[in-house]
């Protein structure tokens, strides 16, 4: 009689997550505050927090979408993993020791609804923060929200005939 392990239908044992990048907007005192929360936080599996969009974000995940990082939470496993949205709330909070019993929760079907309803209404309280009234919203780093198109990146101008690149 073989034994079956909890995680066999996961892949946990094939492609097991040992650090995880977490990309969020520092231009958000939402997202601010929940950086700050997390690394108060006593995690299982390591968590890095980079601001999305940055020059290290590029740099280390030169493939990714950075313009979504900033529509969507991004989460990047160690093993090149892309968790967005409900996915990726639910694995940070599978990350830290108090929360991983909540994140088995909300991985089930009814869970998931109830996580999705959290991270959308998390995502229209920040939309109000900068995005409403049809203002559009500049970062320093190129990056600009129009409420109307979403996000768009326009460099920052050339000094002296020479372009940053990514």
């Amino acid at each position: 009689m073989s034994t079956v392990t909890a995680t066999a239908d996961r892949g946990a044992q094939r492609v097991p997550v040992h650090g995880l990048t977490v990309l969020y907007d520092a231009e958000c005192t939402l997202c601010t505050h929940l950086r700050d929360w997390l690394v108060r936080q006593s995690q299982l599996v390591p968590l890095e927090l980079v601001p999305a969009g940055s020059a290290e974000a590029r740099t280390r995940f030169p493939d990714l979408d950075h313009s979504a990082t900033f529509d969507e939470v991004t989460v990047v496993g160690d093993s090149g993993q892309v968790y967005r949205s409900t996915a990726a709330w639910i694995v940070v909070l599978w990350a830290l020791r108090e929360q991983r019993p909540l994140a088995h929760r909300l991985s089930t079907p009814a869970g998931a609804r109830l996580a999705r309803g959290a991270v959308l209404a998390a995502a229209r309280w920040r939309g109000a923060q900068w995005g409403g009234g049809g203002k559009v919203y500049r970062r320093e780093d190129g990056w600009s929200y129009d409420p109307g198109i979403g996000w768009i990146y326009d460099p920052p101008g050339c000094d002296g005939g020479v372009c940053a690149t990514r």
